[in-house]
């Protein structure tokens, strides 16, 4: 199972996505959930001390595993390097593991005239694609709403995406943006989760402007989400009404995708 979680910034899917690998990996799954998100705050999501994630450097930053595994030159730029590099052990070298989930800080790629193909881009790229392709783990991927580390190769893999929106017009038109960009590369199902819902009423006015777009469920306005992320800390260790809702999202999901939930 290879689900992204993505939408604009703000609207809570580094939380779901936090709980969705945490909630898997209690029910017994190998879990890997890959943060490419620029912000890079699932760690904290997950419940990993932030001391913990001290050392951590994002791969994209990783200037001279990027130049060996490539063959590139750090620093430089339009120089030949290898299109299909060496990652199937970096999930194990380069990965925290907490409560069960292996977290993997992908970084994002800073370049100018962007669309241009560069190593760390490169490297990414292969490393999403052997972790969609290759392994048999569940993979939980928190992405930007770009959805800038997949390509087409490697968007087929994903069996879902579920967009994470709030209520409000504003996030109803980047869901229509990013049910845009899945369509573009060819990821076929593409779901809804609703956060920070303040009551049935509002979550049945969202429903009604979905457009076609299925919908799993929602997470409730919660002070103690906000508390942990305030703090730092997971949800799921915090508020079991959360988890209750992300386990009632996950099994929608499961049986929406024909699996055993």
């Amino acid at each position: 199972m290879k689900i992204a979680v993505t939408g604009k910034g703000g609207v809570g899917k580094t939380t779901l996505a936090g709980g969705l690998a945490r909630l898997l990996a209690d029910e017994g799954y190998n879990v890997v959930a890959v943060d490419a998100d620029p912000d890079a705050n699932l760690a904290s999501s997950l419940g990993i001390p932030m001391e913990d994630m001290a050392d951590v450097v994002p791969i994209a930053d990783m200037k001279e595993l990027v130049a060996e595994r490539t063959g590139s030159k750090p620093g430089t730029f339009g120089t030949y390097f290898k299109m299909n590099p060496k990652v199937d052990d970096l999930p194990e070298a380069l990965s925290k593991v907490h409560a069960g989930v292996r977290l993997l800080v992908m970084g994002t790629v800073k370049e100018g005239g962007g669309g241009c193909v560069c190593p760390e881009s490169v490297m990414l790229k292969a490393l999403l694609q052997h972790l969609l392709l290759a392994r048999d783990d569940v993979v939980i991927l928190d992405m930007e709403a770009g959805l800038e580390h997949l390509g087409r190769g490697t968007a087929k893999a994903v069996d879902a995406m579920v967009v994470v929106i709030e209520p409000g017009m504003r996030s109803m038109q980047t869901a229509e943006t990013i049910r845009k960009l899945a369509s573009d590369l060819n990821v076929q199902r593409i779901f809804v989760v609703l956060n920070k819902v303040q009551g049935p009423d509002e979550e049945e006015v969202m429903k009604s402007r979905l457009d076609g777009l299925p919908y799993l469920g929602s997470i409730s306005y919660n002070q103690s989400i906000r508390r942990s992320d305030l703090e730092g800390t997971s949800p799921y260790d915090a508020d079991p009404a959360f988890v209750d809702e992300v386990r009632a999202i996950k099994d929608r999901l499961f049986r929406e995708l024909g699996r055993e939930a």
